[in-house]
Order: C-alpha cells, then sequence, then structure tokens
C-alpha cells in the first residue's frame, strides 16, 4: 500500500453552515414594545403580554434594562423597591435595533 494514499473527502473542509441568527432578549421586547400601545410599560405587562421567552422575571428586567443603555426606555421611579416600570421612548424608526447608531 502507498504512505501518501489521500482520500479525497478528508480533503475537503466543511463548509460552516449558515444557520438562522436568535433574536437578542432586548430586540424581541423593543419589537414588542413597538406596537405595545400604552406609554409605560411595566415587568408585568412584558411577562403577561410580551414575548414567550421574557416570561421569567428576570429575563424581563435584563432585556430592559439592555434598552434603558441603548435609550428605548427612561425608569419610572416608584415607591417599591423590587417594582420596574419604563416610559416608553417613540422614535421614527423603520426597523429598530437595539444598537443606538449615535454610540
Amino acid at each position: 500500500m502507498p504512505k501518501n494514499e489521500t482520500f479525497l473527502f478528508a480533503d475537503s473542509d466543511p463548509k460552516p453552515s449558515k444557520q438562522p441568527q436568535k433574536s437578542l432578549p432586548a430586540q424581541k421586547l423593543l419589537d414588542w414594545l413597538q406596537r405595545w400601545h400604552k406609554p409605560t410599560v411595566c415587568v408585568g405587562d412584558i411577562r403577561i403580554y410580551g414575548p414567550k421567552s421574557l416570561r421569567t422575571r428576570e429575563k424581563a428586567v435584563n432585556a430592559a434594562t439592555v434598552l434603558v443603555r441603548n435609550g428605548w426606555l427612561t425608569p419610572i421611579r416608584l415607591r417599591r423597591y423590587d417594582a420596574h416600570k419604563w416610559q416608553i421612548v417613540r422614535k421614527l424608526v423603520v426597523q429598530p435595533n437595539v444598537a443606538n447608531p449615535n454610540n
């Protein structure tokens, strides 16, 4: 048997498969907020009416925190320390993204 024998299937590198990217939780929340008809939103609203992937309190608060950092939500102070409510910042954008282009 020849020692330098190579096989065609061993030479080809596997091509990376294109899989659809999963939306970030903050992007899902932002897309949902564009359809939300009220000027404010709280954690309970997100957990009940929001995207199914944000039904836990921790995930809802984390996604909203990202939107606060990017200027899509403004926090509202409440009497309770563990309550969260935000004012929605409406911007005229065709397809809104979480990343702010001004940063």
